[in-house]
């Protein structure tokens, strides 16, 4: 199957049409989606800044990063799910904006970002862990990541304000008079 293909298979399917057909499930999934984004941003940031020697520079960079690591992943799975959610929804749309793919792959670069870390400053953590900051590849690596990372949140708003798609369509089983009477006067 051709990405075309599998871009129109998966904006067909039955998930991705109750998603969009639903009133409350989209605005749910988004509302996910940017709680796990502020946990992976804000556990990221504790991250960068004990890098730089900003904050958190009396504790080891282990001992941080082994409280901190396993609340982003937590997050980042949350905050992909939730995404891919979003995605399907209006996949054709999505995948056409350059916003999307901007955030996609500075997405990618935040990984190849990690990986630099691991390879570099990673590999001499018993000779700075308890320093105040990394040596210079890992205050490097820790500028660019959050410059990334403002990059991937910056996108992802103009992806939400600058995509179109087909109006949601309420269920015909919806009781329009009891859903009124849930809404604020």
């Amino acid at each position: 199957m051709n990405t075309a293909g599998l871009i129109a298979s998966l904006e067909a399917s039955g998930l991705a049409t109750t998603i969009r057909n639903s009133l409350f499930l989209f605005p749910l999934i988004e509302s996910v989606h940017v709680i796990g984004l502020t946990m992976v941003f804000g556990t990221i940031v504790i991250i960068d800044l004990r890098l730089l020697g900003i904050a958190s520079t009396r504790r080891p960079f282990t001992a941080i990063a082994s409280d901190v690591f396993k609340w982003t992943w937590m997050a980042f799975a949350v905050t992909a799910t939730t995404g891919a959610l979003m995605f399907i929804t209006n996949a054709s749309t999505y995948y056409q904006s350059a916003y999307f793919r901007a955030k996609m792959a500075l997405l990618a670069l935040s990984g190849l970002n990690m990986l630099v870390f691991e390879l570099t400053a990673r590999r001499s953590i018993h000779a700075w862990d308890r320093n105040a900051s990394a040596p210079a590849s890992g205050r490097a690596v820790a500028v660019l990541s959050l410059v990334i990372w403002i990059g991937v949140i910056v996108l992802g708003r103009w992806i939400g304000f600058t995509t179109s798609s087909t109006p949601a369509q309420l269920d015909p089983g919806v009781d329009l008079e009891k859903l009124e009477e849930l809404l604020p006067k």
